[in-house]
């Protein structure tokens, strides 16, 4: 920005029609790159660049374009201009199958420019980027760095997914601010930075009602043959050869030319004294157009009736340049040439056509090309919006809760009346989650829209025009401007946010007063605990409820209709009634939700449900908070075949086959399973060991140092090596005394040379054989073979050490970091190589 002005940048902007609703949006144009002359002289019409310098009309592929390119940025910077804010991009893209690798040079060349964008945008950094192209373009093929023909989207994210949160969607524009029909895909980034602030879901153009082609021209003066409206040059008549005039004048609305019966009628040509019928091949050339229908697509060639839907409702002739400036919403305050218009109106016919002649066909081409002008300025108003918003550290938030008191509701409520359009809702919500004193009471942790934002893009699009939703646990409502967002085309929304906490609901309706709330929606606010709270049976039940752990009476309450009768998180609790409650489920879990002993009641009730998908988010869920989430999405009715897997951290989406990773032969889910695990899986004989872990062993009844009373050595989990020796570190080891050991489970162990060790929370499995003489803490398991006579070699022990094994154990585990406990179900990955000799002296069975 430069003196609370956003900047920006256009690539491939064509005559900058759709970049115009930037210029309205008070943006300032650093460069505009063109190839076509005649296109970027029409901006230049229109004052979009400061400075002369910005235009530059050359092939981007050249080094000399970009460095014209940064040396207009570096001119900007000089004056103030602290950052580009954003880099639009419409490059030409012709479909290409990744698959279909004989596609013409000249296509394929040309779908290279589309790298030179993204290139360009890696290069330049803005805040954020956008990019519109034809709906296919995201799966389109395009050539990469190394030569490989890829999918658009994969480029993409590979390219910019580490700096960018990025989110792609087809629209068709009819319903998001155009008054024509267009189905287009924007592609819309913004740099992580900011992604707590606003997602790029968030500056998408707002859902509409589509409008008739009558509600946008229908009020415009009738024209006959040649015509010009006395005030208005741009509304005229455009003529053609008059032998084709009886093909279209007696046409009615939707009807085609090639509906004609008589022959000569139908449009034609004489060849050979012969009348030979052209050939129909789409249907909607010489259509008359419907005016009580939406807008048709605007194409190039709209200057003939040859092409697609081009005729006049009404009158014999193609809309003229007005009409389509309509229907694609282009202001009249767009200048398509250097005359005001009251000189242009009042030229003589003669001097009119003169111009129409020279200018026509590259307006209307320009025209055809365009994205229409209020979807970008859409887009511009939101991100100026955001940019103009005063933004705050974590840092600054805690302090500004310290300095204003706001701990103190009651001084909070104040503070967010005054302060709404002064912070975005974002930092308001942060603000309230920061100031909540009862935080760690009620569990509740800020969810980041980067989370939001994946579940968003799984959530399910629901039948119905009428809908239910329900928030179990609302808190500061972070999930709210993505389910606005997600259901903005239903026709009514029933929204219930419910919290325990009646000050959480009071701030939330202070946030989300009706300026806030979209007209579709109907918004419920409850002050209960969701638990105890009676509703019928919704659509959906999304949210991210509370981890906390619950006991006493009200678990036991709360057991009554659980499935899970060893559950002690109230967040399963809340699952499960979700279940009971709605049609699909949409919540944030714990990861160990996957495989842990605790949640095995929970997987084996989900079996009755459809899993549409699951994200991990790792440890990425909460900022500051050493906790590993997935979401599940659950569909209570149908069977699925597919589950979607989605890593943020590993940057994976496949869809697995459900009954292959939730197989009831092994003993949890394995959402990344694969052929490598499958190979690995078939040649080991597991669930050969039960597990016993230490719980009583702790730094207060032992000791550091050796002596005649802490004699017995405590063997901790880096006391063990790949290898199988053991280390001996000096202030790590450990010692207890032989009468603090009688009272604990683990003395059982001590001579006990039947069982194995392993460390414990590792993603580097080593195994020994335990000898006599000493005891473990809970750093390492003890894992005790099923069969007495179970005796593993030292080939199969470094195999469990191996490479192979160890990427084996990943996939096993989920790739979890937190929940890697060696417990009663994981102990069933230590087994046995049955591709090894068991034992000295002995095969395998």
């Amino acid at each position: 920005m430069i003196k609370d002005k956003p900047t920006y940048i256009s690539l491939f902007s064509s005559a900058g029609v759709g970049c115009y609703g930037f210029k309205l949006e008070g943006f300032e144009c650093i460069a505009t790159n063109e190839l076509l002359e005649k296109r970027l002289n029409i901006q230049k019409i229109n004052h979009k660049c400061a400075f002369d310098s910005g235009y530059i009309a050359a092939d981007i592929k050249e080094s000399s374009t970009k460095r014209i390119i940064y040396d207009e940025i570096g001119r900007w910077k000089k004056l103030g201009n602290d950052r580009v804010d954003v880099v639009i991009a419409t490059p030409p893209c012709q479909g290409m199958s990744v698959a279909n690798h004989k596609k013409k040079e000249k296509e394929i060349e040309r779908n290279s420019l589309i790298r030179e964008s993204v290139d360009l945008i890696s290069s330049i950094n803005p805040r954020f980027f956008v990019f519109e192209n034809v709906a296919a373009f995201w799966k389109t093929g395009c050539i990469d760095k190394s030569g490989k023909i890829i999918a658009i989207g994969e480029m993409i994210t590979n390219e910019l997914s580490n700096r960018y949160l990025i989110h792609h969607e087809v629209l068709n524009f009819k319903n998001y601010g155009s008054n024509s029909s267009r189905t287009r895909t924007l592609v819309i980034g913004v740099d992580k930075k900011f992604s707590d602030d606003i997602s790029p879901i968030e500056l998408m153009p707002d859902y509409v009602e589509e409008k008739t082609l009558f509600e946008v021209i229908g009020n415009m003066k009738s024209l006959s043959w040649g015509e010009y409206d006395s005030e208005d040059f741009f509304h005229s008549f455009r003529t053609y050869p008059k032998r084709m005039l009886p093909w279209i004048e007696h046409l009615k609305e939707g009807q085609s030319a090639f509906e004609n019966k008589d022959d000569s009628l139908k449009p034609h040509r004489i060849i050979d004294g012969k009348l030979v019928v052209n050939k129909a091949k789409n249907a909607d050339k010489y259509t008359r157009q419907i005016y009580n229908k939406v807008a048709p697509c605007i194409h190039t060639r709209n200057d003939q009736m040859a092409s697609q839907n081009t005729v006049h409702p009404v009158d014999n002739r193609v809309f003229s340049i007005r009409e389509l400036m309509r229907m694609m919403t282009i202001p009249e305050t767009f200048k398509w040439l250097d005359y005001d218009m009251e000189y242009l109106n009042g030229l003589s016919l003669l001097e009119k056509q003169k111009i129409s002649k020279k200018e026509e066909l590259n307006i209307r081409q320009s025209i055809g090309e365009a994205v229409p002008t209020n979807i970008f300025k859409q887009i511009a108003h939101k991100i100026k919006k955001e940019l103009m918003y005063n933004k705050l550290t974590i840092k600054e938030i805690k302090g500004l809760i310290e300095e204003k008191n706001l701990v103190d509701v009651a001084e909070l409520k104040k503070f967010l009346l005054k302060s709404k359009n002064k912070y975005s809702l974002a930092t308001l919500s942060t603000i309230i989650e920061y100031a909540n004193s009862k935080r760690q009471k009620n569990s509740a942790y800020f969810t980041d829209k980067f989370i939001i934002q994946q579940i968003f893009d799984n959530l399910p699009d629901l039948e119905s025009e009428v809908i239910s939703i329900i928030e179990p646990s609302v808190g500061s409502g972070n999930f709210l401007p993505f389910i606005f967002k997600k259901y903005e085309r239903k026709k009514h929304v029933n929204l219930t946010v419910v919290d325990i906490d009646q000050d959480a609901i009071d701030l939330l309706q202070i946030l989300y007063d009706k300026n806030n709330i979209p007209r579709n929606f109907s918004m419920k606010f409850v002050c209960e605990d969701y638990m105890i709270y009676e509703h019928e049976k919704v659509d959906l039940i999304i949210g991210n409820p509370p981890f906390s752990k619950i006991s006493g009476e009200y678990r036991s309450k709360r057991l009554i209709e659980n499935f899970n009768k060893e559950s002690t998180n109230l967040a399963e609790f809340i699952l499960e009634k979700s279940l009971r409650k709605s049609r699909y489920v949409s919540m944030i879990m714990p990861k160990n939700i996957l495989n842990t002993p605790e949640f095995s009641q929970t997987r084996e009730h989900l079996k009755k449900y459809s899993i549409d998908s699951i994200i991990d988010f790792g440890e990425n869920g909460f900022k500051g908070v050493l906790v590993e989430t997935v979401n599940l999405v659950i569909d209570t009715l149908k069977d699925a075949e597919y589950t979607k897997v989605i890593s943020t951290t590993l940057a994976i989406a496949e869809n697995k086959k459900s009954s292959y990773i939730f197989d009831e032969k092994l003993p949890y889910w394995i959402i990344y399973r694969n052929d490598f695990f499958d190979y690995v899986l078939s040649k080991m004989k597991l669930g050969v060991f039960d597990s016993f872990r230490d719980r009583q062993v702790t730094n207060n009844n032992t000791s550091l140092a050796k002596s005649d009373k802490y004699c017995i050595r405590v063997l901790k989990s880096r006391n063990i090596l790949d290898n199988g020796d053991i280390l001996k570190i000096e202030g790590y080891d450990s010692f207890i005394d032989s009468k603090t050991l009688t009272n604990l489970t683990v003395r059982k162990y001590i001579d006990n040379t039947n069982v194995y060790l392993t460390p414990n929370m590792t993603y580097k499995p080593r195994i020994i054989k335990k000898d006599k003489g000493y005891i473990v803490n809970g750093s390492v398991a003890v894992l005790i073979p099923k069969e007495e006579n179970l005796n593993l070699n030292q080939n199969q022990l470094d195999y469990i050490s191996s490479d192979e094994f160890r990427k084996f154990y990943r996939i096993a585990r989920n790739y979890q970091t937190r929940s890697l406990n060696v417990d009663k179900t994981s102990c069933y990955w230590f087994g046995v190589n049955t591709d090894l000799k068991l034992e000295d002296g002995g095969e395998n069975d």
